[in-house]
């Protein structure tokens, strides 16, 4: 469902036990980024009037999550601020194809790959969350936030792959999602030391 090559390794959430605070509030920059994401795609394809209604409906829903990540920590006293990024969009983007329509596929693959693995890691946290770890309180509030969010990421997800296919062909789009897809893992698979919600 989630296009995804491999699934996210026990060392992410050791990072989320030892950095919570910092995860979540990354958390809050991935759903901003996410918006602005949508909206830089609805400006670049503004002839895809399909494509432009659906990035419409991503940007208000990104930053409704915003919203929501951002009451999350104001209720838990946690300052919100800028982080270091870590690399994981960055390496995705970096293989987005120069020449159109090429470029548009990438471009719309990559973010559905992001919302993918943001969709893996919202129910992996969801679970994490309702576990008893060393002694600690279950975490209810977070692990019911997280479950709130899982099927908007996957719908989105589904929304940039189907889009895609308005620029290439459902094989070729089909291919280069494979390709990406393996990339992504290997970027996962090497991780960042910095604890954040793509780390």
């Amino acid at each position: 469902m989630l296009s995804l090559e491999s699934k996210t390794a026990d060392r992410w959430l050791d990072q989320v036990d030892g950095h919570l605070e910092e995860i979540l509030i990354d958390h809050a920059h991935c759903e901003k980024k996410a918006a602005g994401t949508a909206m830089n795609l609805l400006f670049a394809y503004v002839d895809n009037i399909e494509l432009c209604r659906e990035m419409t409906e991503i940007v208000e829903e990104e930053l409704s999550h915003f919203h929501l990540v951002i009451d999350l920590l104001g209720r838990r006293g946690i300052r919100f601020r800028r982080l270091t990024p870590s690399t994981y969009g960055r390496k995705l983007n970096d293989l987005v194809r120069r020449q159109e329509p090429q470029r548009a596929v990438d471009r719309l693959l990559v973010a559905g790959l992001i919302e993918a693995r943001s969709c893996e890691r919202f129910d992996l946290l969801r679970q994490h969350m309702r576990r008893l770890v060393d002694g600690a309180a279950f975490d209810n509030e977070l692990a019911d936030f997280y479950e709130s969010l899982f099927e908007s990421e996957a719908r989105h997800h589904s929304t940039y792959v189907r889009l895609a296919k308005s620029f290439a062909s459902a094989d070729a789009v089909q291919a280069r999602l494979a390709e990406l897809a393996a990339a992504e893992a290997q970027i996962v698979a090497e991780g960042d030391p910095l604890p954040r919600m793509h780390s």
